[in-house]
């Protein structure tokens, strides 16, 4: 989420104008986060919100670097009226994607379109030049419904597909149809739905190709992962011939589930945010984030293993997390992951590691 807040700290801050209904200038959210935790530089370099991150990918050398980006990319002003919370960063600030390495966005969620339809557009334009490749969302039905299509030399492929669902806020209006711009969202968890999924998967996939469906669904809150989530990523794997399930929305991590080989995340939690100083919710640890290393099996997309680091949101950028912070989240992720079969190794240095039954 480099929206807002963290938007206001990068070089090329947009104009802090918010409509919401108690704060009214994104200046405010880098006020409350200077309170409780002290100073931020302004203007900060734009790596600088990635924080200890960035040492880390470059040690794990992943092959893809996938992310949900929470914001519209834009300098709109014509802010979609009627909801109560906008993201956006200026588009000059895209150095700070950049400087991550990311390949990836998905786009289908419920802050993509809050500056509007010129939003959406500048938000395609300034990705696309910046070389990095998103799905979820275009300038019609079939722009949007498109997968990414990711190359990894002598691997293979890897296929994105970013879908939305309203649990998550998205406003109905917000979807692409055949003559209007917008994002690919589902109606629902249905076998139909799962149907024209499968359909989608079916004309573009080949053997060895490793398929991600990234999904925007659920609460901000709560741990509960309900059954009819469970059942449609199940028979995502099973009819639609999906690999992995990146799904994202709770602003905290939830349980993880392997089935049949298959790698589930119901919700990944927030990786970046401006949401320092902001009072409720503190149980669920907020600022504690993860960075997740999945290895699949090349030709099978089988999950090999699944590496976790966690990391601390402080100050408006990710750091490595305390000894104490590691085992918290081990604790929640075993918790959480006791009802799916998994389990979590925390080994010395802080490095988690998924165990299921295999």
């Amino acid at each position: 989420m480099t929206g807002r807040g963290i938007d206001q700290i990068l070089p090329c801050p947009n104009n802090p104008v918010l409509h919401e209904p108690y704060i009214t200038n994104a200046k405010e959210y880098v006020k409350l986060a200077e309170q409780k935790n002290g100073p931020i530089p302004k203007p900060a370099d734009f790596s600088y919100v990635w924080g200890d991150a960035l040492s880390q990918l470059e040690r794990m050398a992943p092959d893809l670097r996938i992310i949900n980006l929470e914001t519209s990319v834009t300098k709109s002003d014509e802010y979609w009226k009627g909801k109560e919370v906008h993201y956006r960063m200026n588009p000059e600030n895209i150095p700070c994607i950049i400087a991550a390495k990311i390949d990836y966005c998905s786009l289908a969620n419920n802050h993509v379109l809050d500056w509007g339809y010129h939003g959406l557009t500048e938000t395609l334009d300034t990705l696309a030049k910046a070389k990095i490749k998103t799905s979820g969302a275009g300038e019609n039905t079939k722009n949007a419904e498109s997968p990414a299509v990711l190359e990894v030399k002598g691997k293979g492929r890897t296929l994105v597909f970013s879908v939305g669902s309203e649990t998550s806020g998205i406003p109905s209006r917000w979807a692409a149809s055949e003559n209007k711009p917008g994002i690919s969202l589902i109606k629902d968890l249905s076998n139909d739905t799962i149907r024209n999924l499968r359909k989608k998967v079916e004309e573009i996939k080949v053997q060895g190709d490793l398929v991600i469906t990234s999904i925007h669904w659920g609460a901000n809150w709560g741990y509960d992962v309900p059954y009819e989530q469970q059942k449609f990523a199940h028979k995502l794997i099973d009819e639609a011939k999906v690999d992995i399930i990146h799904g994202h929305s709770s602003h905290h991590l939830k349980g993880i589930e392997v089935y049949k080989d298959k790698l589930i995340l119901y919700g990944c939690g927030d990786f970046l945010n401006d949401y320092e100083g902001i009072v409720g919710y503190e149980s669920f640890r907020k600022d504690l984030c993860l960075m997740y290393f999945a290895s699949v099996e090349v030709g099978t997309s089988k999950l090999i293993s699944l590496e976790m680091l966690p990391m601390q949101i402080k100050l408006f950028r990710v750091n490595k997390s305390s000894r104490a912070d590691a085992v918290w989240v081990r604790n929640t992720l075993e918790r959480e992951g006791k009802k799916f079969g998994c389990t979590v190794k925390l080994k010395s240095d802080n490095t988690l590691s998924l165990l299921w039954n295999r």
